[in-house]
């Protein structure tokens, strides 16, 4: 059995990751501000699709804006996941390796600061860490495993 503080930070964990998921996805779609404003970083799809495209520069623009409907559709769906705590194991390892998949391409595409700069190797850990428990107290998981 986990310890309360154990619950605790797992499900803090839980939380931090899915927020950050739609907080990135928020911006996408302008709900932070238009680009260019103070803490915005993309401001408007468009300006996203030109971000997705240049990380994934190895495939053609068209291919691009589809990967980047599916990595934003991923994160929206494993925040959802996250924050009720549905299939949680399963969500914590895809959304780590989705980070891990970001961190390597935007090394490799603006450079080996940015992933660390926006703390992308850390999602990407703390995902796997939260991978590693067996319960999830707080959760879905826990009332459907209490059944």
């Amino acid at each position: 059995m986990e310890s309360k503080s154990a619950n605790y930070a797992q499900f803090f964990l839980r939380i931090a990751l899915a927020f950050s998921f739609l907080s990135a996805t928020a911006d996408r779609f302008g709900f932070w501000g238009k680009s260019g404003e103070s803490g915005v970083s993309w401001g408007n799809w468009q300006n996203f699709v030109n971000y997705s495209n240049t990380l994934n520069f190895f495939v053609p623009a068209s291919i691009g804006e589809v990967l980047a409907i599916i990595a934003t559709a991923l994160e929206i769906i494993l925040a959802l996941f996250l924050i009720l705590g549905f299939k949680t194991k399963f969500a914590a390892i895809i959304s780590g390796l989705l980070l891990t998949a970001f961190a390597f391409l935007m090394s490799i595409s603006v450079g080996i600061k940015a992933p660390f700069d926006y703390s992308v190797w850390t999602g990407a850990a703390a995902c796997f860490l939260l991978s590693i428990f067996n319960n999830y107290k707080y959760s879905i998981d826990s009332l459907f495993k209490n059944r």
